[in-house]
């Protein structure tokens, strides 16, 4: 079972880093429509997400785990719901934007640590995911200023 429940939280990590570079890929290709369907549809990572935690006392994880989980959790039901259903303008106002950037961050970043548990050639993949994102993130703000 902690294989299994090891490599379900590497693939969803690596999978919801490769939904996030694509949604900064299409904004890039000014296809923001696109972004937002993949936007929507990273609502399914939340599934696996909840499994990971349902899962987690049972196999003894730390608590950092479940810190790394819940930031992601978070973070895709903050923006389901301010940023794709309610249009909240998280980018324009430079407080407001650096606040939401770091979410975002935080969120990938803790993605990480859960990747990690799949074993080295996983948090290897996550870490270039990781660095992908993040430079794709910069490179979509510095084209479309958004």
């Amino acid at each position: 079972m902690l294989r299994a429940m090891n490599l379900v939280g590497a693939i969803t990590g690596l999978a919801w880093y490769v939904s996030c570079a694509l949604v900064f890929l299409l904004r890039i290709a000014g296809r923001s429509t696109g972004g937002r369907v993949v936007g929507f549809a990273q609502g399914a990572f939340l599934a696996p997400l909840v499994l990971l935690l349902v899962t987690g006392p049972g196999l003894a994880r730390p608590a950092l785990f479940y810190i790394q989980a819940c930031l992601l959790i978070a973070f895709l039901l903050f923006e389901g719901v301010a940023d794709l259903i309610l249009r909240v303008d998280l980018r324009s106002r430079r407080t407001v934007l650096v606040s939401y950037v770091v979410f975002f961050f935080a969120a990938a970043g803790g993605m990480l640590g859960v990747i990690s548990l799949g074993g080295q050639t996983w948090l290897l993949a996550g870490v270039a995911g990781f660095l992908a994102v993040a430079g794709l993130a910069f490179a979509q703000r510095s084209v479309t200023g958004t």
